[in-house]
């Protein structure tokens, strides 16, 4: 069979297999502590569940445009200007199937068959195929502690190339939970548009913050296009459900691609999502920041008493990006070496570094402290034996 060639491009999630083993081995009685998956262990909040409960009940189960359900897409602009101070047009807001439906517009509106765009290595995997899947080529720049571990103007300034269209960048990021500040966000959307391109923010995780305040590139740049979601801070992973930020001359041809790719988003979703922005919802949900806070700084100590303790610590999101090198230069092995001999699940960096991942693993903090000081102790006895 032939397929589109395109497809060779997409690499596998390898903490998806990780993910089948572990789960196989908890399922023959084995004690394992999952901390491979982005996805806290918090219930969706219950103002939430039950606006989505009453929303079915009352047969809100039909299309809705294909930008969204306008009291929602009002309620995200309403949020950016309470929380962020940016002024936002309801109209410049696309409800979307989760993040990845906003990714997928993005990518096919700004990227194309002979464009350039510029990505942190590390960074989540998708953000590189999606651009992939639209025919661009991704020139992904090593980021390090250096640049607290961001795509910073700098970079952006020695890295744009004569083809190169878009910067895509995260804040907090995924692999490594650090964050851009202000200042450092003004620089990086001053140097794309000095040059006349697009700049693209993944703010999936913003909310997730412990050491600086909540930012967005919406109280920066009108003109940035910004993919956020309902799934890490609010809690609704398994809705389905995000937005797209874009700038007003975007809108009507995303709006096309929307109605043609995925028509709308979840009708009962997106009705459960209007509650997400009550206080009663908020906090709830401030709680479990302070909870993922708490995690954090439980898992560091932990890693300080074995000397794991990275220098720079995760300001944001729910994950710690962890060098092993003084162990393996084989994160895939090392991964499954520790998921067999001690049942912890954990992610190999090569997931998300094209460069150095054999030598780090993403470790996920969205278990309990109890658990995460257990997880220690059975790395540090895995260790003790490399």
């Amino acid at each position: 069979m032939t397929w589109n060639p395109r497809i060779e491009r997409i690499a596998p999630f390898r903490v998806m297999t990780l993910l089948e083993a572990a789960q196989a081995r908890e399922a023959a009685g084995f004690d394992v502590i999952h901390l491979e998956v982005g996805e806290p262990d918090f219930p969706t909040p219950e103002p939430v569940v039950a606006a989505g409960q009453a929303a079915l009940a009352a047969g809100h189960t039909r299309y809705t445009p294909a930008a969204g359900l306008p009291a929602l897409r009002e309620a995200i602009a309403a949020h950016y200007a309470e929380h962020f101070g940016a002024e936002v047009d309801p109209r410049r807001v696309l409800v979307t199937p989760g993040a990845s439906g906003a990714l997928l517009l993005a990518s096919q509106l700004l990227a194309g068959p002979g464009d350039r765009v510029l990505m942190a290595d590390p960074n989540y995997p998708c953000n590189r195929h999606f651009m992939a899947l639209a025919g661009a080529e991704v020139d992904v720049v090593p980021v390090s502690e250096e640049s607290g571990w961001q795509l910073d103007a700098r970079l952006i300034e020695r890295h744009w190339g004569e083809r190169t269209r878009l910067a895509m960048l995260a804040t907090p990021s995924n692999p490594t939970g650090h964050m851009l500040d202000a200042d450092q966000l003004t620089a990086v959307a001053d140097a794309v548009a000095a040059r006349g391109g697009h700049l693209l923010v993944d703010e999936i995780y913003q909310g997730l913050s412990y050491d600086l305040a909540p930012l967005s590139v919406a109280s920066i740049s009108p003109d940035a296009f910004v993919v956020n979601s309902f799934s890490k801070y609010f809690g609704m992973t398994g809705w389905r459900l995000g937005w797209l930020l874009a700038p007003e001359a975007a809108v009507e041809p995303l709006t096309r691609l929307a109605q043609n790719v995925f028509l709308a988003a979840s009708t009962p979703a997106q009705h459960a999502a209007l509650a997400a922005f009550t206080p009663e919802c908020r906090a709830i949900l401030e709680a479990q920041r302070e909870a993922l806070h708490r995690r954090r700084d439980a898992l560091l100590k932990g890693l300080s008493r074995l000397g794991l303790t990275p220098s720079l610590p995760p300001q944001g999101a729910f994950y710690l990006w962890l060098d092993i090198s003084r162990y393996s230069h084989d994160s895939q092995a090392f991964c499954q070496r520790l998921l067999e001999e001690e049942n912890v699940a954990i992610t190999p960096g090569i997931d998300f570094a094209v460069q150095g991942g054999e030598h780090f693993v993403r470790i996920a903090f969205t278990t309990g402290t109890a658990r995460l000081e257990e997880a220690v102790a059975r790395l540090e006895r895995f260790l003790a034996r490399l």
